[in-house]
């Protein structure tokens, strides 16, 4: 935490503010939250995350195209098989206080915990 010379938080910088912003429109879509969420939880290929949220292939694999290039996910390949993970435990953490809470308050315990990832 930055403080200023009278003790209050200093403001990011509008760079900072516009990145946090893109990446929070990214997760503004709930296909691509339901991806992170899941892949939160362990890693997996296009065809397991298609499967898992329901969403046809072509849509999934463009999603995950959006999220790999915004710096939310990584991929890996494991002979012919692409792999997709969450590796940023800052991320993982937005998203678990959320989703969580969110689900806590509509009083729906969320699917499943994510694990830490990092740790």
């Amino acid at each position: 935490m930055v403080m200023g010379s009278k003790g209050g938080m200093v403001d990011p910088p509008a760079e900072v503010l516009a990145e946090a912003a893109a990446m929070f429109g990214l997760l503004a879509s709930p296909p691509r939250l339901h991806i992170v969420w899941a892949l939160a939880q362990g890693e997996s290929d296009v065809s397991g995350l298609a499967e898992r949220v329901g969403g046809a292939l072509p849509a999934v694999s463009q999603h995950l195209t959006k999220l790999k290039l915004a710096g939310l996910v990584r991929s890996r390949r494991e002979g012919r098989r692409v792999v997709y993970l969450v590796d940023d435990p800052d991320v993982v953490a937005v998203v678990r206080l959320l989703v969580v809470q969110l689900a806590d308050r509509a009083g729906h315990p969320a699917a499943a915990p994510l694990r830490d990832v990092g740790a």
